[in-house]
């Protein structure tokens, strides 16, 4: 199972690797400066309401949970939210 889980994630990092190159610069800048909005929106979902749910967050941010829940994630490793 853990050899499935390794092969999957070499998959998304070749599929990644592959989309950089295609993508056009500019693109990934106005990505990466929506991200950086949706996590300063979750950050204060966050201090105005406690710990929150991905399901919440979701319903919060019309996201779907999956985004929601990586969005949660992300921010805790990165220890931006505690």
């Amino acid at each position: 199972m853990n050899h499935l889980k390794n092969q999957s994630l070499a998959d998304k990092v070749a599929q990644s690797k592959q989309l950089m190159a295609i993508t056009d610069p500019d693109l990934l800048i106005l990505f990466e400066d929506w991200l950086e909005e949706l996590e300063a929106e979750v950050l204060a979902l966050l201090k105005n309401h406690g710990p929150i749910g991905g399901k919440e967050l979701a319903d919060k941010l019309s996201l779907s949970i999956r985004g929601a829940t990586f969005l949660i994630s992300k921010l805790e490793k990165s220890q931006k939210a505690q």
